[in-house]
């Protein structure tokens, strides 16, 4: 394979640092042109030393000030930006070939999208960029002759599973002309999959970010933890895979060893296997078609556990269900919802509403939010700035609540 060289957006969170830890491992294939992050001056300074972009970006420009000190006292010959533009001019660069779009929510939409829109190759993290903008995203890659390749393990899996014909075309497979029809997308479910469902109004944000099997960040944590993590996967899955809702089934699958599966009309079911690890789908994109060394032990069928499936509780996971009937409902919906969830995951994890709240507050927001029309970028972005402030005023009304005081209370 010929020598890459790579923009890492999000390189401080758990995609970026296993990217880089991937990355590391193949010197002869991949150079580091840029890294960015949001505020993590120390860890970056020593992703820095390390790899010596040529170019690093802390959207903070506080934090970036302190980093361009640490930079120029070490006598390096990095240049340091900062602020949402810089995001997007190292994710667009005619010097950088790939780029891993691996910044956490709507906060990468604008760099993912310009990475798009200037051809990159495109190893897609991000899953919020396909959640709130699908359509628009996908004509947008084929506009620019974009590659995109799927990052989260799922999609990965899934990608995996597919003929080499509809690898080739993401965001307009045609599964249905090669003898799919259906893909199984698989989840945990979380750190509660067993717990009673009367009990989860006192969770603590402790115990919704201890995933049994991933380490992840506490906004993904928490996703799991409610499912909303699987329902933005069954939205992304729609477009990655040009397939009707209707063609995507949710199976838990406590083990987390099989990452999805794809159903064929003949009976056969395709399954991607492997230890719970985002190095093997973030060296598979980084290599494909060709594989590397991820750092990744390989899956040993003599220790490991039996294999568990079941159907998902709505009940107990309502906002996969608010998901998946999101997905049914368009883009505005869609858009809406990851807004609201947003906001109400970090509200959750500040102690200012309760766990069983983040759904109630996704709720009203979509239900408000779902008739609005969105056909371009510009109107996504508008339509995520009115659901966040709705939602900000739906926060104040709960944290009023006496029940929701006493909780932040007891729990702080």
């Amino acid at each position: 394979m010929t020598l890459q060289r790579i923009c890492v957006l999000g390189a401080t969170g758990s995609i970026g640092e296993s990217t880089l830890d991937v990355i590391a491992r193949h010197p002869d294939k991949f150079i580091i042109e840029s890294l960015a992050a949001n505020t993590s001056v120390e860890r970056i300074f020593e992703q820095c030393q390390k790899f010596l972009p040529v170019k690093v970006v802390l959207v903070s420009k506080e934090h970036a000030l302190i980093l361009k000190t640490l930079i120029d006292t070490a006598g390096l010959s990095i240049e340091v930006l900062s602020g949402q533009q810089a995001l997007i001019d190292i994710a667009s660069s005619p010097t950088v070939d790939t780029v891993m779009a691996a910044i956490v929510g709507s906060t990468g939409l604008a760099s993912t999208y310009a990475a798009v829109q200037a051809g990159k190759r495109v190893l897609l993290a991000n899953k919020e960029a396909l959640v709130t903008s699908g359509a628009i995203f996908i004509e947008a890659m084929k506009n620019s002759g974009a590659t995109l390749l799927p990052i989260d393990s799922e999609h990965n899996a899934i990608f995996q599973c597919l003929p080499e014909s509809q690898q080739a075309q993401p965001g307009t497979c045609e599964l249905a002309s090669k003898g799919i029809n259906k893909i199984l997308l698989t989840g945990s479910g979380g750190p509660f999959r067993e717990r009673e469902i009367q009990t989860l109004e006192s969770v603590t944000p402790e115990e919704a970010c201890a995933h049994p099997n991933w380490d992840m960040g506490k906004k993904i944590s928490v996703d799991s933890a409610t499912m909303m993590n699987k329902g933005l996967e069954f939205i992304e899955a729609k477009w990655l895979f040009n397939i009707d809702p209707a063609d995507i089934q949710v199976v838990l699958h406590p083990q987390s060893i099989i990452h999805s599966m794809v159903q064929y009309t003949d009976g056969s079911v395709i399954a991607q296997m492997g230890n719970p690890d985002m190095r093997t789908p973030i060296a598979h994109a980084l290599a494909y078609p060709e594989r590397i060394d991820s750092g990744v032990k390989p899956l040993d069928f003599f220790s490991a556990p039996s294999f568990d499936f079941s159907a998902p509780d709505f009940d107990k996971y309502p906002n996969l269900a608010l998901a998946i009937n999101a997905c049914k409902q368009g883009q505005s919906a869609c858009t809406a919802l990851n807004a609201a969830n947003e906001i109400a995951v970090e509200a959750f994890l500040n102690h200012q509403i309760k766990f069983t709240d983040i759904y109630k507050i996704n709720e009203t927001s979509v239900n408000k939010f779902v008739s609005h029309v969105v056909n371009t970028i510009d109107d996504v972005m508008c339509l995520d700035k009115q659901v966040r402030e709705f939602t900000e005023q739906l926060l104040t009304l709960y944290s009023q609540s006496d029940d929701v005081n006493k909780y932040a209370k007891d729990k702080s």
